[in-house]
């Protein structure tokens, strides 16, 4: 019996029916790819940290 909490309530998804079950499916999915695009923005900031750090570093070189 699986068990999902929405807005702090829960529901049993064994009582779902197949609309549903396919909504939670796609739900499921969405939330996934926004925890990789999350830890895409993760790496994209350091890298952007870096390249400031690098090019504050070659400009003052000069």
């Amino acid at each position: 019996m699986a068990k999902i909490t929405l807005d702090d309530k829960e529901y049993d998804t064994d009582t779902f029916s197949q609309e549903a079950i396919a909504s939670l499916n796609s739900l499921q999915f969405v939330r996934s790819e926004i925890n990789k695009f999350n830890a895409s923005i993760a790496v994209c900031k350091t890298a952007e940290s870096a390249y400031i750090k690098a090019l504050k570093d070659q400009i003052t070189e000069e």
